[in-house]
């Protein structure tokens, strides 16, 4: 009997092993959402959105020749802007490999979107070194750094709300810079946690940091979300008072080194007009 328990639990460790890779290096799965939005002028064609979260360049995982194969084929959606909200790199100690701020941008500049780039920071951005990741984003003209801060992209009125997680976002700030802005309303913030706190007449949040859990039970939940409301805003597409929040799952790891249970993605949004 003894020796029946240990073979089984040998292939149960063998099947998690083999779960556990594959679930780590999938390629993304493209998730995908549709949000009305009333300030896009009706008759308008709709915009597309693609949403990367969670990078987390670092080796063995994500090294940036699979970052460079993530980026074309979310260059093959032809969006219209693509918003990362943070966490471009991983310092963790599990790491074999960590990457200079040159080779974990470098991917990100070959970024293809009509409307352009539009990059928010993530606490491991700090914890690494975002003045040099920031420096270095300045390089690329196709890319925009947007932290506590707005800008206009065609008809999107985007903000960027800088890391709450490490207690960096100024909200008032964001908004502030958004007031004069026109059309759809995008704020992107690494964490959801934002989320009661953004108005009303934002259309859309686009989040991550949660990884989804990264780790997963087979039967739904995680140990962790690291979000200050748990599973309330950990993963998926949530709708309160008439605004919209996407929680990614992202795309690399934190910690380890592994998924289990969840798949890397990439959202692409459809802002649409209000029908006629």
């Amino acid at each position: 009997m003894l020796r029946k328990l240990i073979i089984a639990g040998f292939l149960v460790a063998a099947i998690g092993a083999v779960k556990a890779g594959y679930d780590t290096m999938r390629d993304p799965v493209i998730e995908r959402v549709a949000i009305t939005s009333d300030e896009l002028p009706v008759g308008s064609e709709p915009l597309t959105i693609a949403f990367l979260t969670d990078i987390h360049v670092a080796g063995p995982d994500m090294p940036p020749s699979r970052l460079e194969r993530i980026v074309e084929q979310v260059n093959a959606l032809e969006p219209d802007l693509i918003a990362i909200a943070g966490d471009l790199v991983s310092e963790k100690r599990t790491a074999t490999h960590i990457y200079s701020p040159e080779e974990v941008v470098t991917p990100l500049g070959n970024l293809q979107a009509k409307l352009g780039v539009v990059i928010a920071p993530g606490n491991h951005d700090h914890w690494y070194d975002w003045p040099a990741l920031s420096a270095e984003i300045a390089k690329h003209p196709n890319l925009t750094v947007l932290a506590n801060d707005a800008a206009q992209f065609g008809p999107l009125a985007v903000g960027g709300a800088d890391d709450a997680f490490t207690g960096r976002d100024d909200l008032e700030a964001t908004f502030g810079a958004m007031a004069p802005l026109t059309g759809a309303r995008i704020v992107v913030t690494h964490s959801p946690d934002i989320f009661p706190q953004v108005p009303v007449d934002v259309d859309l949040t686009l989040a991550g940091h949660t990884h989804c859990g990264q780790i997963v039970y087979p039967w739904g939940g995680s140990p962790a979300t690291m979000s200050d409301y748990g599973e309330l805003y950990a993963c998926g597409v949530y709708e309160q008072h008439g605004k919209t929040l996407v929680t990614s799952a992202g795309l690399g790891t934190s910690l380890l080194p592994i998924r289990l249970f969840t798949h890397p993605e990439v959202w692409l949004i459809e802002m649409r007009p209000p029908p006629s």
